[in-house]
């Protein structure tokens, strides 16, 4: 439903603006065309409409089974085009979505993480990303969030948080020939980490903090 998409982006757009200091950083950085796996630090509920309402592609989004099961939060979910993905287990169905969403040259938005932190630092990333972008050999591109940690239902519109989108630049996994072991998704997982954990203040990078995750 791409009207949904769309006019749902720039209602969230407005209230962003309305709700919150909102500011994106390095728009200059996304690629205008092609394939792309935008990921970032998860803090908030509202990161994925954060980040569709500050890249000016539309993304797709990689969200857990049990979101589409909740009687509110499934339609949304829907409505705003994003797929399931069952945690835990190899979910063939999932991998073959992300692939032909990169075939067809669209962007996937993946958080890492898998889950969102409840300290608002880094937690250790999963090789799902990784492994995804290793066989596609897609570009990547690292977003920062910071302040939507801070959005706790109505008390927002008290607290009025300075909320930080930061885009870093775009890139790509060094080509794996053979199978993708665990020895190699490790280290690249890391890498998309760190690239993430760059565009951070220290106090958010928790586990990649101070090159840690390296």
């Amino acid at each position: 439903m791409p009207w949904f998409y769309d006019g749902g982006t720039i209602t969230l757009k407005l209230l962003f603006l309305l709700l919150s200091r909102w500011k994106v950083e390095g728009k200059k950085n996304i690629p205008s065309q092609g394939p792309l796996i935008v990921v970032a630090n998860h803090l908030s509920i509202v990161d994925p409409p954060l980040l569709s309402a500050s890249i000016h592609r539309r993304i797709v989004f990689m969200s857990k089974e049990e979101v589409f099961h909740n009687p509110l939060l499934g339609p949304l979910a829907r409505g705003w085009r994003a797929f399931p993905v069952r945690r835990g287990v190899f979910d063939r169905e999932a991998l073959r979505r992300t692939e032909q969403l990169l075939d067809e040259e669209q962007v996937l938005g993946m958080f890492p993480e898998s889950m969102r932190s409840a300290t608002a630092q880094m937690q250790q990333g999963l090789t799902g990303t990784a492994l995804i972008a290793l066989r596609k050999g897609a570009t990547i591109l690292p977003v920062g969030i910071t302040g939507t940690e801070k959005i706790d239902g109505i008390s927002i519109i008290f607290r009025h948080p300075t909320i930080t989108v930061s885009i870093g630049e775009p890139f790509k996994l060094p080509a794996i020939d053979g199978r993708r072991t665990k020895s190699h998704l490790g280290p690249a997982t890391d890498f998309i980490m760190e690239r993430i954990a760059e565009l951070l203040p220290e106090s958010y990078r928790g586990y990649y903090g101070d090159g840690k995750g390296c």
